[in-house]
């Protein structure tokens, strides 16, 4: 089995008035727009706070975010336990018809 290795390509983002390279070997536009939704994450919440320590409004970015992905995860999994019993239920049908 032949790997395929990606050349890695610099994309230059700002966050929070920051400028970082990311270094990404998938869609340029992607990590752009990542980056964009993080920013005005950051944004939204730093002109709501009262206390504009970077270190601060940072970590509660990343609260929302966790929270966001975990949410998510537990979507999955619902979609996931809802897939396999209607695989149960499909296999036990075929297996119905089949005897």
């Amino acid at each position: 089995m032949e790997s395929e290795t990606k050349e890695r390509r610099p994309v230059r983002v700002t966050i929070a008035n920051q400028s970082f390279t990311l270094l990404t070997s998938g869609d340029d536009r992607e990590v752009l727009d990542l980056a964009q939704q993080v920013d005005d994450l950051i944004n939204g919440i730093a002109a709501r706070s009262t206390n504009s320590d970077s270190a601060r409004i940072a970590i509660l970015a990343c609260l929302h975010l966790a929270d966001r992905l975990q949410s998510t995860e537990k979507d999955l999994q619902t979609i996931r336990d809802r897939f396999e019993s209607r695989a149960k239920a499909i296999q036990g049908l075929l297996d119905q018809v089949i005897e």
